[in-house]
């Protein structure tokens, strides 16, 4: 019963290193796109209207109202 839970207790710190590798491996093909100016500027407002998308998309759905 010990080794059942020794290995259940594993999982976050497995969920925590793949979400750091998965970070980590997306940084480093983005990170030379950041060396020109312009396409910075493209990048970060592609990144910001992503995340603007899923908060409109995800409050439409749930039918969330400002009060």
């Amino acid at each position: 019963m010990g080794e059942f839970f020794d290995n259940v207790f594993r999982y976050p710190r497995y969920f925590i290193s793949l979400g750091l590798g998965i970070f980590y491996s997306i940084y480093e093909w983005i990170r030379p796109l950041f060396r020109d100016r312009l396409t910075s500027i493209a990048l970060v407002g592609i990144i910001v209207g992503f995340f603007a998308f899923i908060y409109f998309t995800l409050t439409a759905m749930l039918g969330l109202t400002p009060a």
